[in-house]
């Protein structure tokens, strides 16, 4: 994949997704080559005094989630989800109820995983971002699981303990390959039709706040976009592809690679994850193409931290929108 096949949003040609199954949404991500995380830590819970948390303890967090989904653990999630838990799952967005579900594992088989590439940012006082790869062999639903991923899992202290609190991953792809069949335009506009009235103003603070940074990249303008997003920043895209930096993410998204008459952010779901960190979910569509291929639908996250009197964007992954059955 060449630097200008990523894309924010929908930057590069739409590509071939490999595999649908519901597991593939649980905890994963792909191979690397950089620093591995540990292979045998077991804990399933991390305990602190402090408002500071570890890469290795949210390694050994993230591990415990395999472990349960490998085990078809369903009791597992009651305690490791936090209660205000949203994600990314086969068929859209996840609450603690339908993760718990999605990730028990009931229809999988998995033979083995491998963690590697993990990278912890704090995201102020009680809450992290946890980024790895994963590779990973195994079937859900009679389906091959992809084989290689990128994944984003946020961990939020609440009292003594770390609690998963958002997760979502985005397949290694080739940009190459056949383009991918995703939801229908139409269905994707029917389904995310929300009305203002069922929004709260820091929803619409930070609908408000995602719609400008798409217009900047947009426009390609990459002196817009720096100054509104936060001083460390990275991206996980539709393709996989990990952008680690703010300088490699921008030098990425103000590329000419696409072709965009207009944006829109529709089915907007905002959560406080603390004080100073909220995280908007929604769906995203284009209008135009990326290296010739048109845009599909989008389903995006966004981290969004406090920097003053300013919510600035520091985070975000984006899957194919899939064609719901």
């Amino acid at each position: 994949m060449t630097k200008n096949e990523s894309h924010f949003g929908f930057r590069g040609r739409i590509a071939k997704v490999a595999g649908s199954a519901a597991a593939a949404l649980v905890f994963s991500a792909s191979t690397g080559n950089a620093r591995a995380v540990d292979a045998n830590a077991t804990d399933t819970t991390v305990q602190t005094n402090s408002a500071g948390v570890t890469e290795r303890a949210l390694v050994t967090l993230e591990r415990s989630a395999y472990e349960a989904w490998k085990a078809k653990d369903a009791k597992f999630w009651d305690t490791f989800l936090s209660d205000k838990f949203v994600g990314w799952g086969s068929s859209g967005r996840l609450d603690k109820a339908s993760a718990a579900k999605e990730y028990s594992g009931a229809d999988c088989e998995i033979e083995s995983y491998a963690l590697s590439e993990a990278h912890m940012s704090l995201l102020g006082r009680g809450a992290a971002l946890l980024t790895h790869k994963l590779a990973v062999i195994g079937k859900c639903g009679g389906q091959r699981l992809p084989a290689n991923s990128w994944t984003a899992s946020v961990y939020v202290r609440e009292g003594d303990k770390w609690r998963g609190t958002f997760h979502a991953e985005a397949a290694i792809l080739d940009p190459k390959a056949a383009p991918i069949q995703p939801a229908s335009q139409q269905n994707v506009r029917q389904e995310d039709q929300a009305k203002s009235s069922d929004r709260d103003s820091r929803t619409d603070a930070l609908l408000g706040a995602e719609k400008t940074v798409w217009e900047a990249w947009r426009e390609h303008d990459a002196r817009k976009i720096g100054a509104l997003t936060a001083r460390d920043i990275s991206f996980i895209n539709i393709f996989g592809t990990y952008l680690g930096t703010k300088a490699v993410a921008l030098k990425d998204w103000s590329g000419a690679g696409c072709d965009v008459k207009s944006v829109n952010i529709t089915d907007p779901a905002g959560a406080v994850l603390s004080p100073t960190v909220e995280i908007l979910t929604f769906r995203a569509t284009a209008d135009g193409t990326c290296f010739g291929q048109k845009v599909g639908p989008v389903w995006g996250s966004s981290i969004y931290v406090k920097d003053g009197d300013a919510w600035k964007w520091t985070f975000g992954i984006n899957l194919p929108a899939r064609r719901l059955q």
